[in-house]
């Protein structure tokens, strides 16, 4: 019998620690955080990524600006992927990260294979949701 095929997902970090917790309770789900990701490296359902620097700019047809270019839940910490047999099944890996608990959220992508198109509807299309 076939193994199922896997696809990739990219997931992105998202958002800021509760301002509450204190930093032993943030490293430790930091530390439980990264026992998870090795065991999924290990496991072949996580492809590596890392964090994302505090500092950046935003690149348009007017101009460069330095950012950062978000309301504090909607900041990029960083990025990954997970290799998995559905967007579910994807969803259901980001579910188990330790870092949940303490306030960041995963956005959970699954990446197009196809080249982009102009006649093909696509994030990027007005009024297109992809």
């Amino acid at each position: 019998m076939n193994a199922p095929e896997l696809h990739d997902y990219l997931v992105l970090s998202r958002g800021q620690w509760d301002r509450d917790l204190a930093p032993q309770v943030i490293q430790s789900a930091i530390d439980a955080f990264y026992a998870w990701y090795e065991r999924l490296l290990a496991e072949g359902r996580v492809l590596p990524g890392q964090r994302l620097a505090r500092e950046g700019k935003l690149v348009s047809r007017e101009r460069v600006q330095d950012g950062p270019f978000a309301e504090a839940k909607e900041i990029v910490g960083g990025y990954w992927f997970f290799r998995a047999t559905s967007l579910d099944e994807a969803a259901a890996l980001a579910a188990q990260n330790p870092c949940l608990a303490c306030g960041l959220s995963y956005e959970v992508r699954p990446v197009e294979p196809q080249r982009a198109s102009a006649f093909v509807p696509s994030n990027e299309t007005p009024g297109s949701r992809g």
